[in-house]
């Protein structure tokens, strides 16, 4: 009885260290385990779009599998011979030193593609392998290895602190056979820890490897809300990381406000990228934003519309008023000018008139009585 006390006491369905590693609840002792894992709880989950498409005749099955473990972590290990695994299925794999415990996210000729695009040779001998399915004890050391994370990174921060290294200590991952701790830090230059090497050794009796990650992979493993309101892309599917500059901004007309570009972990936000080829190719066809001359005045660019192929031009002197002209009649006018012609005015050229205004009490919203008036005439 105290023995199934103490397994429910260990194993939180809610706890947050086995939801990180794709499980839908904690493994249980004395289970199959076969439900822990399912498509679309986890993040970093990845779809296998070729597993409902019939393989031809003489197959022979790809003989790697993509294991996942803590936060975006994956890995690639080859096969037993005596291959009887499925995906979700929860393995001990080859790691150094010892093995390490992870659950099965792909299998199949997907994997061959994933290995593909991340350039790994399915012919290297130094592929590491899958030992087992993960038995009885192998469970039980991943459960008291996983207990320990909790505590292990507060430890870890004050020691950092006693220690004054400047370096913040994001998220600790122990080994599956909890010989083995892995910290994650960020830090803006150089740290010299080899004391605290020493001192967490000491403290945790494991060994201590150190791994330092940037801003991005921060908040790819803490999580977190965007402000879209959904779940942070790096958290949930983005694994790869390309550079984002400003131009990205720039040729999307945004507004450059650097508290509305910069996305949690204070720099630009990954999104910014996800629509710029498509914006580079509707730009291309766009004049270079120049002053149009007409007989009534000369005009300047204000804004761009790229996608309704408008380009806004107002009078200078009265920018409020903009006039959206079409982009071949934009044209059209510069080569006018360039000939030394000019139009009677951008209005003959306009396609809708926008005009700036100030703040208009549209329904009521700035009177603070308007709570005061009944909703129901007859009250």
């Amino acid at each position: 009885m105290n023995f199934y006390m103490e397994e429910k006491e260990q194993v939180d369905p809610e706890t947050n260290n086995f939801l990180t590693r794709g499980c839908c609840h904690g493994p249980k002792l004395y289970n199959k385990n076969e439900g822990i894992f399912n498509h679309g709880c986890s993040k970093m989950d990845v779809f296998d779009w070729l597993k409902d498409i019939p393989k031809p005749e003489h197959y022979t099955a790809f003989d790697c599998v993509e294991v996942r473990f803590k936060n975006n972590r994956k890995d690639y290990f080859r096969l037993p011979s005596d291959n009887d695994l499925h995906v979700g299925d929860i393995v001990a794999v080859e790691a150094s030193p010892g093995h390490d415990i992870g659950i099965i996210s792909l299998k199949g000729e997907l994997v061959r593609l994933q290995m593909q695009k991340h350039n790994l040779d399915r012919q290297r001998e130094d592929i590491k392998k899958v030992y087992r399915k993960a038995r009885l004890t192998d469970i039980e050391k991943w459960l008291v290895a996983v207990a320990h994370e909790d505590e292990a990174i507060f430890k870890a921060r004050k020691i950092a602190v006693r220690l004054n290294l400047n370096m913040k200590i994001n998220d600790v991952e122990y080994q599956g056979d909890d010989t083995k701790a892995v910290f994650f830090y960020t830090a803006d230059n150089r740290v010299d820890f080899r004391e605290l090497i020493k001192v967490l050794a000491d403290e945790f009796k494991v060994r201590i490897e150190m791994r330092q990650i940037g801003a991005r992979q921060e908040a790819g493993r803490l999580g977190g809300i965007g402000s879209c309101g959904r779940e942070l892309c790096c958290s949930s599917w983005l694994n790869n990381f390309h550079s984002v500059s400003t131009n990205s901004a720039r040729a999307q007309q945004l507004s450059p406000n650097p508290q509305k570009l910069a996305g949690q972990c204070a720099k630009l936000k990954c999104c910014l990228n996800f629509e710029y080829d498509a914006y580079l190719d509707a730009l291309k066809h766009f004049p270079e934003p120049v002053i149009l001359k007409t007989k009534k005045g000369e005009a300047v660019h204000q804004k761009t519309d790229v996608f309704a192929d408008l380009l806004y031009y107002g009078y200078k002197g009265n920018e409020n008023e903009m006039f959206a002209i079409p982009v071949t009649h934009v044209k059209a006018i510069i080569e006018q000018n360039k000939k030394g012609q000019m139009p009677e005015n951008l209005e003959n050229f306009t396609k809708v008139t926008e005009k700036k205004s100030d703040f208009e009490n549209v329904v009521g919203l700035d009177d603070l009585t308007r709570f005061d008036k009944p909703k129901n005439p007859r009250a």
